[in-house]
């Protein structure tokens, strides 16, 4: 089934939208499958367009949210140490911070497993995570996080607003750019936060997206691709300002975005020098846009190239980590079991079950290190030192990880 909602403008600001980027046809990312669903899976066409009035890259077709964030959504936030590390850190900076009042208030759009929101309920604080996804809303409430099962609007935040005032922290990690309409979630800012509160989301980097080539970034769920520029500008046709950026290791290289009321606070020196920075670097020019794309197909022939060369010579490739970012990559490089076995992958949800259009097995990680292969495609690469660390014996029996991330390459 395919059911495309095309765009030729931006969805911000109306600006032309220039398309440099078709990764072909995918299925939704996280949506794995059985044998018998196969025959009624969703297909819809991933490119990526540029605006050319305010920079902000974006896909070219939506799919409809309702089939992305479902019930049985498979994601888990707090699958990974280093991502708990991260958001127990990014709490206890909220609950520090100047902007947080005697009686702080912290709201999570798109909370999950409220891996973020339990640090903020162990230090006796306020709080309330928006997710829709009702299962994984449910792993938070049993972890006694309060949560909301809804969509972030202007509707849903108002009716907070009016149970229980303003709220010093509204937060995003990964969730922002995914969210076609960014009006809603600015005007649902504006009815939640406090005058002297901050809007903080963290997102994929499209800077680093350019410099690592790493063109998995791009799925159905991941709508925008910021930048500081282009967020800067979107919030200032919003009504707000951006006030502060923050560089960040997680998920391959992200961007912190902190927002505030407009005259609520000077923006920090960080803001102007990282436009600065982006400008100079050309990020969004069509020629940067024109060599991305070309680098893009590169890596896809030297992928291909080098797995069919180890299938010819009887080598054993299996993959690791049956991520989101995945599908992008077994789909538009045409990765069948002919070339991988299949995926292992620590998450109950996806094993069992078939990946995304390219119908790969997904295994428990037992299958892995019962019978080790010859080589490993890891998909997990924004994982890669956690992962290799753990799986030291693997290397130690003679095995090799393949990474793509910013080239092709056997390590």
């Amino acid at each position: 089934m395919t059911t495309p909602v095309g765009e030729t403008t931006c969805r911000v600001c109306r600006g032309p939208l220039g398309e440099f980027l078709d990764l072909g046809r995918q299925p939704l990312s996280d949506r794995f499958l059985t044998e018998r669903e196969i025959p009624g899976e969703f297909f819809y066409r991933l490119a990526v367009g540029a605006c050319a009035s305010c920079g902000m890259v974006q896909l070219m077709e939506e799919v409809p949210r309702e089939l992305m964030f479902r019930e049985d959504y498979p994601y888990h936030s707090s699958g990974s140490s280093v991502m708990r590390e991260h958001f127990a850190r990014t709490a206890h900076g909220f609950l520090e911070s100047a902007y947080a009042g005697p009686d702080p208030f912290v709201v999570e759009i798109g909370s999950n497993d409220g891996v973020m929101l339990g640090a903020v309920r162990d230090a006796g604080v306020r709080h309330l995570g928006f997710e829709p996804s009702g299962k994984v809303a449910e792993v938070a409430r049993r972890r006694g996080v309060r949560v909301r099962t809804d969509f972030f609007e202007e509707p849903t935040a108002s009716e907070v607003r009016a149970a229980e005032g303003p709220a010093d922290v509204i937060y995003a990690a990964n969730t922002i750019c995914h969210i076609p309409y960014l009006e809603s979630i600015f005007r649902g800012v504006d009815a939640l936060l406090a005058p002297g509160g901050r809007f903080v989301f963290e997102d994929p980097y499209w800077g680093d997206i350019v410099e690592k080539t790493s063109f998995d970034q791009i799925y159905d769920e991941h709508f925008y691709f910021f930048t500081a520029s282009s967020v800067r500008a979107a919030a200032e046709r919003f009504g707000f300002e951006l006030v502060d950026v923050e560089r960040l290791s997680v998920h391959g290289g992200e961007l912190r975005y902190t927002i505030a009321r407009r005259g609520a606070a000077t923006p920090a020196a960080a803001v102007a020098e990282t436009v600065e920075r982006e400008r100079a670097r050309g990020l969004t020019t069509p020629d940067t846009l024109r060599r991305f794309a070309a680098d893009v197909e590169r890596v896809r022939d030297d992928l291909t190239a080098l797995l069919r060369r180890l299938r010819e010579e009887g080598r054993r490739v299996v993959a690791y980590g049956a991520t989101a970012k995945s599908a992008t990559v077994t789909n538009f490089c045409g990765l069948d079991s002919g070339l991988v076995e299949w995926v292992c992958d620590t998450t109950p949800q996806k094993q069992g079950l078939l990946t995304p259009g390219a119908h790969l097995p997904v295994v428990p990680p037992e299958r892995f290190s019962t019978s080790y292969p010859d080589y490993a495609l890891l998909f997990a690469w924004n994982h890669a030192e956690e992962i290799m660390a753990k799986e030291q014996e693997f290397r130690d029996a003679g095995g090799r990880w393949i990474l793509y991330v910013p080239d092709v390459r056997v390590v």
